[in-house]
């Protein structure tokens, strides 16, 4: 047991999914026991219901602070780092392009495949859902049934606590946050503006670390979750999941080994396969502990040492990536959310997956770069189009291993751009010769 509790929390959420699946085969439809229907086993899944829920309050708890802070700091400190100047706004405008992108990708991906477009038994077990589906309908139709235009207009709060106690106005918020952030970053330098900025600096690392206190109860709420889920879902009914896995695996794939690698040609002029060779340690680590943030010393030794990046433009490029630029998450967000709409038969209108790429935009810039942060934005999406939170109990089956490759994909992104910067400011030695093959 110690072993356990002191091995890495991705261990113990993979040693939680199997247990979960373990007790939900004992206790639902192909229980050899036949527990099925038993008072024992709606017991055993009314306890699973309760942990798992306490689990997502826990998540909704954090939602406002974290990414309030989040967003706050990393705007403010663009001012401090010029970022507002022309170094700046070529950061943050590929930044907002390569993101754009990935949404963009993993939106088509989804609508092509239609991964939650599965036989009415399985949706049925699959949801777990406490609505029924007139009343879901009601709901998505009640909170996203305006036009685009709507969506801008509620980009603006009437007021600000109040956006701030609703996950549905997060986007309200976030652009407060923004305006907040970059005028906290251009005022005058007194002593009241320090202490406002040591204020919110001093918050956003208290955040980090209440959400790394929630995340270590992560394997029980996973266990919650997912428990109850298996417990209602027949093994044959989870092959249904492989096309949800693969339409992330294939987005994530496209980004990276064809978006990503066109950017580097058309606007670096450099060899992707060259900057693939020089980022590789980096990739290796992100993909294996994912974060994005526990990656960054390596990130920059690459981009500095193998790919010739100046420290000028990486040293400020790479740190506000690691908070603000999440392609691989923005990416999985956006799929998440119109899957699991598809599983509840619900077909998002063209408004409402608009609403779906904002936010996946805005929310995975206030997503701290540690393991399953990006649960945190995903409730919020959820939340916006009317969705049920319990509904990402569906995907822990395979989070784990998404985790990883869309981490390693943020940090693919973050060094791109930074390449790209480089390029743009007149650098001749990035990438200009073969890679050394020593680590």
């Amino acid at each position: 047991m110690k072993a356990i509790l002191r091995s890495p929390l991705w261990l113990q959420i993979l040693v939680a999914i199997a247990l979960a699946g373990l007790t939900g085969y004992l206790i639902g439809p192909q229980s050899p026991f036949d527990l099925a229907g038993s008072v024992f086993a709606a017991n055993t899944i009314w306890w699973l219901d309760y942990i798992g829920d306490l689990f997502l309050q826990a998540l909704k708890m954090i939602v406002v602070p974290l990414i309030a802070a989040a967003v706050i700091t990393a705007v403010a400190n663009m001012g401090k780092e010029h970022a507002f100047g022309r170094l700046g706004l070529k950061v943050i405008g590929l930044y907002a392009l390569t993101t754009l992108f990935s949404v963009c990708t993993g939106l088509f991906f989804v609508n092509v495949i239609q991964p939650g477009d599965v036989p009415e038994s399985v949706a049925n077990a699959l949801q777990g859902q406490s609505m029924s589906p007139e009343e879901l309908e009601a709901t998505v139709g009640q909170s996203t049934e305006e036009d685009i235009w709507g969506i801008f207009k509620r980009m603006i709060p009437a007021n600000v606590l109040a956006a701030g106690s609703d996950n549905r106005a997060l986007l309200a918020l976030i652009v407060f946050c923004i305006l907040f952030g970059f005028f906290l970053g251009q005022a005058t330098q007194n002593d009241g503006v320090r202490a406002v900025r040591a204020a919110f600096d001093g918050l956003y690392e208290i955040m980090l670390r209440i959400t790394d206190f929630v995340m270590k109860f992560a394997p029980i709420g996973v266990f919650g979750l997912v428990g109850e889920t298996a417990a209602q879902v027949e093994l044959q009914q989870l092959w249904s999941l492989v096309a949800y896995f693969f339409t992330v695996v294939a987005s994530l794939g496209f980004h990276l080994f064809v978006t990503l690698p066109v950017l580097l040609v058309v606007i670096g002029r450099v060899k992707p396969w060259r900057h693939f060779a020089a980022m590789f340690p980096a990739l290796l680590t992100a993909f294996s502990t994912s974060s994005s943030s526990a990656t960054l010393p390596l990130t920059l030794e690459c981009l500095q040492e193998r790919a010739k990046v100046s420290p000028r433009v990486s040293n400020f490029t790479c740190p506000l990536g690691a908070t603000i630029n999440m392609d691989g998450t923005a990416l999985y967000e956006c799929v998440v959310v119109v899957f699991l709409a598809q599983v509840w038969g619900l077909e998002l209108t063209l408004a409402q997956q608009f609403l779906v790429v904002i936010l996946a935009l805005l929310t995975s810039v206030g997503v701290a770069g540690v393991p399953s942060a990006s649960l945190v934005a995903i409730v919020v999406i959820l939340a916006a189009v009317g969705l049920p939170a319990e509904g990402i109990g569906i995907i822990f089956v395979f989070d784990r291993i998404l985790d990883m490759m869309r981490t390693a994909v943020n940090v693919f992104s973050d060094s791109v751009v930074a390449v790209l910067v480089a390029r743009t400011e007149g650098e001749t030695d990035v990438l200009a010769q073969t890679v050394p093959a020593k680590a």
